[in-house]
Protein backbone atom coordinates (compact mmCIF):
# COMPACT_ATOMS: atom_id res chain seq x y z
CA UNK A 1 0.00 0.00 0.00
CA UNK A 2 1.06 3.97 -0.73
CA UNK A 3 2.58 4.76 2.34
CA UNK A 4 2.73 8.60 4.51
CA UNK A 5 6.36 8.64 3.46
CA UNK A 6 5.38 9.38 -0.41
CA UNK A 7 4.66 12.77 0.69
CA UNK A 8 8.47 13.53 2.41
CA UNK A 9 10.56 11.45 0.15
CA UNK A 10 11.80 12.85 -2.80
CA UNK A 11 12.57 9.27 -5.15
CA UNK A 12 13.81 10.85 -7.68
CA UNK A 13 16.17 13.01 -5.55
CA UNK A 14 17.07 9.29 -4.45
CA UNK A 15 17.98 8.08 -7.61
CA UNK A 16 19.58 11.19 -8.72
CA UNK A 17 17.38 11.71 -11.73
CA UNK A 18 14.82 14.44 -12.94
CA UNK A 19 11.12 14.11 -13.09
CA UNK A 20 10.56 13.36 -16.39
CA UNK A 21 13.13 10.98 -16.88
CA UNK A 22 12.35 8.06 -18.98
CA UNK A 23 12.13 4.44 -17.16
CA UNK A 24 15.38 3.43 -19.02
CA UNK A 25 17.41 5.82 -17.52
CA UNK A 26 15.53 5.56 -13.72
CA UNK A 27 16.85 2.06 -14.85
CA UNK A 28 20.27 2.77 -15.66
CA UNK A 29 20.61 5.56 -12.16
CA UNK A 30 19.77 2.47 -10.33
CA UNK A 31 21.46 -0.47 -11.51
CA UNK A 32 24.92 2.20 -10.79
CA UNK A 33 23.76 3.39 -7.01
CA UNK A 34 22.71 -0.66 -6.42
CA UNK A 35 26.03 -1.75 -7.53
CA UNK A 36 27.64 0.98 -5.29
CA UNK A 37 25.46 0.57 -1.54
CA UNK A 38 24.77 -3.29 -1.87
CA UNK A 39 25.24 -4.68 1.31
CA UNK A 40 27.41 -7.57 -0.50
CA UNK A 41 29.51 -5.45 -1.24
CA UNK A 42 29.84 -2.82 2.07
CA UNK A 43 29.62 -5.68 5.06
CA UNK A 44 28.61 -4.32 8.33
CA UNK A 45 28.52 -0.64 6.98
CA UNK A 46 25.14 0.35 8.28
CA UNK A 47 24.98 3.60 6.43
CA UNK A 48 25.48 2.09 2.89
CA UNK A 49 22.90 -0.18 3.84
CA UNK A 50 20.42 2.67 4.13
CA UNK A 51 20.90 3.95 1.43
CA UNK A 52 20.58 0.58 -0.28
CA UNK A 53 16.99 0.42 0.91
CA UNK A 54 16.25 4.09 0.05
CA UNK A 55 17.38 3.51 -3.54
CA UNK A 56 15.53 0.17 -3.87
CA UNK A 57 12.05 1.62 -2.03
CA UNK A 58 12.79 4.58 -5.09
CA UNK A 59 13.05 2.34 -8.00
CA UNK A 60 10.26 0.06 -6.82
CA UNK A 61 8.20 2.76 -7.11
CA UNK A 62 9.23 4.78 -10.05
CA UNK A 63 10.28 1.78 -12.25
CA UNK A 64 6.71 0.75 -12.15
CA UNK A 65 4.48 3.12 -14.23
CA UNK A 66 1.26 2.48 -12.11
CA UNK A 67 2.81 3.48 -8.70
CA UNK A 68 5.05 6.46 -10.33
CA UNK A 69 1.41 7.28 -11.25
CA UNK A 70 0.14 7.72 -8.03
CA UNK A 71 3.11 8.76 -6.45
CA UNK A 72 3.25 11.65 -8.85
CA UNK A 73 -0.16 12.43 -8.23
CA UNK A 74 0.16 12.18 -4.35
CA UNK A 75 3.58 14.43 -4.13
CA UNK A 76 2.08 17.13 -6.17
CA UNK A 77 -0.93 17.60 -3.14
CA UNK A 78 2.14 19.26 -1.25
CA UNK A 79 3.85 17.91 1.40
CA UNK A 80 1.43 19.13 4.20
CA UNK A 81 -1.30 16.54 3.38
CA UNK A 82 -1.21 13.12 5.62
CA UNK A 83 -3.21 10.09 5.59
CA UNK A 84 -3.31 6.99 7.93
CA UNK A 85 -3.17 3.28 6.74
CA UNK A 86 -6.25 1.09 7.38
CA UNK A 87 -6.66 -0.30 11.19
CA UNK A 88 -4.39 3.03 12.28
CA UNK A 89 -5.14 5.70 14.59
CA UNK A 90 -5.97 8.64 13.52
CA UNK A 91 -9.07 11.12 12.96
CA UNK A 92 -11.48 11.75 9.76
CA UNK A 93 -9.21 13.32 6.38
CA UNK A 94 -7.68 9.67 5.86
CA UNK A 95 -6.05 8.02 3.13
CA UNK A 96 -9.73 6.88 2.27
CA UNK A 97 -10.49 10.45 1.64
CA UNK A 98 -7.37 11.14 -0.24
CA UNK A 99 -8.08 8.55 -2.88
CA UNK A 100 -11.54 8.82 -2.96
CA UNK A 101 -11.32 12.61 -4.08
CA UNK A 102 -8.55 11.49 -6.98
CA UNK A 103 -10.19 8.29 -8.12
CA UNK A 104 -13.86 8.82 -6.99
CA UNK A 105 -13.85 5.56 -4.82
CA UNK A 106 -15.64 7.21 -2.01
CA UNK A 107 -16.98 5.54 1.27
CA UNK A 108 -15.25 2.99 3.39
CA UNK A 109 -11.16 2.37 3.59
CA UNK A 110 -9.11 1.28 0.41
CA UNK A 111 -6.22 -1.29 -0.60
CA UNK A 112 -3.98 -0.05 -3.30
CA UNK A 113 -1.58 -3.39 -3.39
CA UNK A 114 1.79 -2.46 -5.88
CA UNK A 115 3.18 -5.81 -7.09
CA UNK A 116 7.23 -6.70 -8.13
CA UNK A 117 8.50 -4.96 -10.54
CA UNK A 118 9.79 -7.32 -13.79
CA UNK A 119 13.18 -5.06 -14.46
CA UNK A 120 13.82 -4.70 -10.79
CA UNK A 121 13.77 -8.47 -9.52
CA UNK A 122 15.79 -9.44 -13.13
CA UNK A 123 18.80 -6.81 -11.94
CA UNK A 124 18.80 -8.06 -8.62
CA UNK A 125 19.49 -11.58 -9.50
CA UNK A 126 21.86 -10.82 -11.95
CA UNK A 127 23.90 -8.57 -10.06
CA UNK A 128 24.13 -10.92 -7.33
CA UNK A 129 23.63 -14.53 -8.24
CA UNK A 130 19.57 -14.43 -7.78
CA UNK A 131 16.97 -14.16 -5.44
CA UNK A 132 14.45 -11.22 -5.01
CA UNK A 133 15.30 -8.22 -3.07
CA UNK A 134 12.99 -7.71 -0.09
CA UNK A 135 9.84 -9.82 -1.07
CA UNK A 136 6.98 -8.29 0.59
CA UNK A 137 7.47 -9.30 4.34
CA UNK A 138 5.39 -6.54 5.97
CA UNK A 139 6.18 -2.78 4.30
CA UNK A 140 8.25 -2.14 1.11
CA UNK A 141 10.34 -4.35 -0.88
CA UNK A 142 13.53 -4.04 1.50
CA UNK A 143 12.04 -4.03 4.20
CA UNK A 144 10.86 -6.32 6.95
CA UNK A 145 13.14 -9.32 7.14
CA UNK A 146 14.95 -12.03 5.68
CA UNK A 147 14.58 -11.92 1.51
CA UNK A 148 12.51 -15.36 0.62
CA UNK A 149 14.97 -17.03 -2.58
CA UNK A 150 13.41 -16.90 -6.29
CA UNK A 151 11.10 -19.61 -7.16
CA UNK A 152 12.37 -21.55 -10.21
CA UNK A 153 10.26 -23.39 -12.75
CA UNK A 154 11.04 -26.75 -14.64
CA UNK A 155 9.66 -30.16 -16.19
CA UNK A 156 9.85 -33.51 -16.29
CA UNK A 157 8.65 -36.28 -18.24
CA UNK A 158 7.30 -39.59 -16.95
CA UNK A 159 6.04 -43.08 -18.34
CA UNK A 160 2.35 -43.62 -17.69
CA UNK A 161 2.66 -46.65 -14.82
CA UNK A 162 5.29 -44.29 -13.27
CA UNK A 163 2.66 -41.46 -13.27
CA UNK A 164 -0.40 -43.51 -12.14
CA UNK A 165 1.21 -45.50 -9.51
CA UNK A 166 3.90 -43.08 -8.19
CA UNK A 167 7.48 -43.42 -7.48
CA UNK A 168 10.74 -41.34 -6.06
CA UNK A 169 12.36 -39.87 -8.92
CA UNK A 170 15.94 -38.38 -9.46
CA UNK A 171 16.30 -34.57 -11.30
CA UNK A 172 19.41 -32.62 -12.06
CA UNK A 173 19.53 -28.75 -11.69
CA UNK A 174 20.85 -26.49 -13.77
CA UNK A 175 23.97 -26.42 -11.76
CA UNK A 176 24.16 -29.92 -11.96
CA UNK A 177 23.08 -30.90 -8.39
CA UNK A 178 20.85 -34.32 -7.90
CA UNK A 179 17.20 -33.40 -7.05
CA UNK A 180 15.38 -36.59 -5.30
CA UNK A 181 11.22 -36.32 -6.15
CA UNK A 182 8.87 -37.91 -4.70
CA UNK A 183 5.75 -38.22 -7.68
CA UNK A 184 2.60 -38.83 -5.70
CA UNK A 185 0.07 -41.91 -7.34
CA UNK A 186 -2.27 -40.48 -9.85
CA UNK A 187 -0.44 -37.51 -10.70
CA UNK A 188 -1.87 -35.78 -14.04
CA UNK A 189 -0.51 -35.15 -17.40
CA UNK A 190 0.07 -30.71 -17.33
CA UNK A 191 -0.11 -30.97 -13.26
CA UNK A 192 2.22 -29.12 -10.84
CA UNK A 193 4.01 -30.32 -8.12
CA UNK A 194 6.32 -27.92 -5.77
CA UNK A 195 8.95 -28.95 -4.48
CA UNK A 196 9.64 -26.90 -1.09
CA UNK A 197 12.53 -25.27 -0.69
CA UNK A 198 14.57 -26.33 -3.54
CA UNK A 199 14.54 -23.52 -5.53
CA UNK A 200 17.12 -20.16 -5.33
CA UNK A 201 18.67 -19.69 -2.16
CA UNK A 202 17.78 -16.36 -0.20
CA UNK A 203 20.67 -13.43 -0.85
CA UNK A 204 20.34 -12.69 3.28
CA UNK A 205 19.92 -15.82 4.89
CA UNK A 206 15.65 -16.00 4.45
CA UNK A 207 14.36 -19.01 3.28
CA UNK A 208 14.77 -20.61 -0.51
CA UNK A 209 11.76 -20.60 -3.01
CA UNK A 210 10.43 -23.27 -4.29
CA UNK A 211 10.66 -25.62 -7.50
CA UNK A 212 7.34 -25.51 -9.32
CA UNK A 213 7.33 -29.11 -11.40
CA UNK A 214 5.07 -29.71 -14.26
CA UNK A 215 4.49 -33.08 -15.42
CA UNK A 216 4.19 -34.32 -18.82
CA UNK A 217 2.93 -37.94 -18.77
CA UNK A 218 3.57 -40.70 -21.94
CA UNK A 219 0.44 -41.96 -23.74
CA UNK A 220 0.10 -45.64 -22.70
CA UNK A 221 -0.61 -48.13 -26.08
CA UNK A 222 -2.98 -49.87 -24.07
CA UNK A 223 -4.82 -47.93 -20.91
CA UNK A 224 -5.98 -43.87 -20.84
CA UNK A 225 -7.09 -42.50 -17.91
CA UNK A 226 -10.83 -41.04 -17.08
CA UNK A 227 -10.66 -39.40 -13.94
CA UNK A 228 -9.74 -41.86 -11.50
CA UNK A 229 -10.68 -44.60 -13.75
CA UNK A 230 -8.40 -46.49 -16.60
CA UNK A 231 -10.28 -46.92 -19.88
CA UNK A 232 -8.82 -50.15 -22.20
CA UNK A 233 -11.22 -50.91 -25.56
CA UNK A 234 -11.10 -55.01 -25.12
CA UNK A 235 -11.81 -56.41 -28.80
CA UNK A 236 -14.85 -59.49 -28.95
CA UNK A 237 -15.82 -61.52 -31.63
CA UNK A 238 -19.04 -61.27 -33.11
CA UNK A 239 -19.47 -65.00 -31.62
CA UNK A 240 -18.68 -64.01 -28.38
CA UNK A 241 -20.52 -61.02 -28.26
CA UNK A 242 -23.45 -62.70 -29.70
CA UNK A 243 -23.33 -65.92 -27.56
CA UNK A 244 -21.31 -65.14 -24.86
CA UNK A 245 -17.93 -65.87 -23.32
CA UNK A 246 -15.72 -65.51 -20.62
CA UNK A 247 -12.60 -63.07 -21.41
CA UNK A 248 -9.22 -61.75 -20.18
CA UNK A 249 -9.06 -58.24 -19.68
CA UNK A 250 -5.43 -56.65 -19.29
CA UNK A 251 -4.48 -54.92 -16.60
CA UNK A 252 -1.79 -51.87 -15.62
CA UNK A 253 1.47 -53.20 -14.01
CA UNK A 254 -0.48 -56.45 -13.18
CA UNK A 255 -1.76 -60.13 -14.38
CA UNK A 256 -4.49 -59.97 -16.85
CA UNK A 257 -8.22 -60.39 -15.32
CA UNK A 258 -11.53 -62.57 -16.19
CA UNK A 259 -14.38 -60.59 -17.15
CA UNK A 260 -17.82 -62.02 -18.36
CA UNK A 261 -19.17 -60.65 -21.56
CA UNK A 262 -23.14 -61.45 -21.56
CA UNK A 263 -25.23 -63.00 -24.57
CA UNK A 264 -25.73 -59.78 -26.92
CA UNK A 265 -23.40 -57.65 -25.66
CA UNK A 266 -23.14 -54.76 -28.32
CA UNK A 267 -19.63 -52.83 -29.09
CA UNK A 268 -19.45 -49.76 -26.93
CA UNK A 269 -20.75 -51.48 -23.77
CA UNK A 270 -18.79 -50.41 -20.45
CA UNK A 271 -17.20 -53.57 -18.89
CA UNK A 272 -16.67 -52.69 -15.10
CA UNK A 273 -13.21 -54.61 -12.93
CA UNK A 274 -13.69 -52.49 -9.32
CA UNK A 275 -10.68 -51.38 -7.65
CA UNK A 276 -8.33 -51.89 -10.61
CA UNK A 277 -7.71 -48.50 -11.59
CA UNK A 278 -5.45 -45.73 -10.19
CA UNK A 279 -5.13 -45.73 -6.37
CA UNK A 280 -4.51 -42.43 -4.88
CA UNK A 281 -5.20 -41.28 -1.51
CA UNK A 282 -8.07 -39.66 -2.27
CA UNK A 283 -9.43 -43.03 -3.43
CA UNK A 284 -9.15 -45.79 -5.84
CA UNK A 285 -10.30 -46.17 -9.40
CA UNK A 286 -11.81 -48.90 -11.44
CA UNK A 287 -11.07 -50.24 -14.44
CA UNK A 288 -13.51 -49.45 -17.77
CA UNK A 289 -13.30 -51.87 -20.48
CA UNK A 290 -15.08 -51.17 -23.48
CA UNK A 291 -16.36 -53.44 -25.99
CA UNK A 292 -15.26 -53.35 -29.36
CA UNK A 293 -16.50 -55.81 -31.94
CA UNK A 294 -13.96 -57.81 -33.91
CA UNK A 295 -15.14 -58.04 -37.47
CA UNK A 296 -13.34 -61.09 -39.62
CA UNK A 297 -11.66 -59.82 -42.30
CA UNK A 298 -11.20 -62.46 -44.08
CA UNK A 299 -14.14 -65.73 -44.79
CA UNK A 300 -13.40 -68.89 -46.30
CA UNK A 301 -16.17 -69.41 -49.09
CA UNK A 302 -17.86 -72.13 -46.34
CA UNK A 303 -18.08 -69.94 -43.73
CA UNK A 304 -19.44 -67.10 -46.38
CA UNK A 305 -21.56 -69.20 -47.34
CA UNK A 306 -23.38 -70.02 -43.56
CA UNK A 307 -22.99 -66.63 -42.93
CA UNK A 308 -25.53 -65.94 -45.46
CA UNK A 309 -27.76 -68.55 -44.25
CA UNK A 310 -27.28 -67.04 -40.86
CA UNK A 311 -28.41 -63.62 -42.18
CA UNK A 312 -31.27 -64.71 -43.87
CA UNK A 313 -32.94 -66.59 -40.45
CA UNK A 314 -32.63 -62.76 -38.92
CA UNK A 315 -35.39 -60.70 -38.80
CA UNK A 316 -36.07 -58.34 -40.82
CA UNK A 317 -35.30 -55.21 -39.18
CA UNK A 318 -32.82 -52.06 -39.61
CA UNK A 319 -30.92 -50.86 -36.41
CA UNK A 320 -30.72 -47.36 -37.96
CA UNK A 321 -33.90 -46.73 -38.84
CA UNK A 322 -34.09 -45.49 -34.61
CA UNK A 323 -30.88 -43.40 -35.42
CA UNK A 324 -32.37 -41.60 -38.65
CA UNK A 325 -35.53 -40.93 -37.14
CA UNK A 326 -33.98 -38.80 -34.49
CA UNK A 327 -32.02 -37.42 -36.89
CA UNK A 328 -34.74 -36.26 -38.81
CA UNK A 329 -36.76 -34.86 -35.68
Amino acid sequence: MASQDWFDKDFYQVLGVSKDASGADIKKAYRKLARKYHPDQNQGDSAAEAKFKDISEANSVLSDAEQRKEYDAIRAMGSGARFTAPGGAGAGGGFEDVFGGMFGQGGGRQSYTFQQGGDYDDLIGGLFGGGRFGQPTGGYRGFGGPTRGRDVTATTTLDFITATKGDQITLQSAEGKPITVRIPAGVADGQKIRLRGKGHPSPDGGESGDIILTVNVRKHPVFERDGLNLRVTVPVTFAEAALGATIQVPTLGADPVKLRVAPGTPSGRVLRVKGRGVETSKGTGDLLAVVQIAVPSHLSSDAEEKLKAFAAELPAENPRDDLIAKARS
